[in-house]
């Protein structure tokens, strides 16, 4: 998927909630095409700096950040511009903590940090490093499948509210800055943490997904930075499903 080496170089990227996960592979395939990366953290700090020392040579840097507040959103976008070795003009907006706590039993403090991590930090990022970004700029978000669900509370909510999100702040940052959306299915990596929230969701989602496996983290991320290179350069506004086709309906 990823194409000509190094057609980011000379650019530097924020992807937030990095230092493990999808967001790990999403800087590790940043930086295989010669971008600069700054990786955040809440509490896995020695996780961030030892996927910096085992990413391609460049000025990179990990900064604390924890997202579930105003504050802590803020604080992280403003040690990443100082941490960065240039401006900021791709932004990955990761962040994104699960919960699928029914309505009527949600706490309200668990609704705030659901959807303060997931879709108030990708508001107050892009809206602190867009207008820094000058003549060029990219910005991904990452919904998620469950935004075709109707099972998941809260965060079908908030992955629901980033596909819109991604269309709206795109018509309003062209045709500088362009804005785009992947929504990975069940990741394959991540099907031991899925269930422990549900045991059998990462059996049934294989069986009603045409591809008959799970996505990877390194499907996701080789689209994340397909997003942000020279062949999808007249595309945004759009959200791509990275699930095997797993959100269609079938009867």
């Amino acid at each position: 998927m990823i194409g000509d080496a190094g057609f980011l170089a000379g650019h530097t990227a924020l992807v937030t909630a990095s230092s493990r996960n999808l967001g790990a592979s999403i800087v590790s395939a940043l930086a295989a095409q010669g971008a600069d990366v700054v990786v955040t953290y809440q509490r896995s700090r020695d996780q961030a700096e030892a996927l910096i020392a085992g990413l391609p040579p460049g000025r990179h840097a990990c900064v604390p950040g924890d997202l579930s507040h105003t504050d802590g959103i803020v604080g992280m976008v403003e040690a990443a511009v100082e941490a960065a070795s240039g401006t900021i003009d791709i932004v990955v907006n990761n962040s994104g903590p699960f919960s699928m706590v029914p309505f009527v039993e949600l706490e309200p403090s668990e609704w705030d940090r659901i959807w303060t991590a997931n879709v108030k930090a990708a508001y107050l990022t892009s809206k602190m490093l867009i207008p820094a970004m000058g003549g060029w700029g990219r910005v991904v978000n990452v919904s998620a499948g469950s935004a075709y669900l109707r099972t998941h509370s809260i965060y079908t909510l908030a992955k629901d509210a980033m596909v819109t999100f991604t269309e709206a702040l795109a018509v309003e940052v062209g045709p500088t800055v362009t804005v785009n959306c992947v929504a990975p299915g069940q990741i394959a990596e991540s099907a031991d943490d899925m269930a422990e929230f549900d045991p059998s969701f990462v059996e049934r989602a294989i069986r009603a997904t045409p591809l008959g496996r799970l996505v990877t983290r390194s499907e996701v991320a080789g689209i994340v930075v397909e997003l942000c290179g020279p062949r999808f350069g007249a595309v945004t506004g759009v959200t791509i499903p990275v699930d095997g086709g797993g959100r269609l309906p079938t009867f």
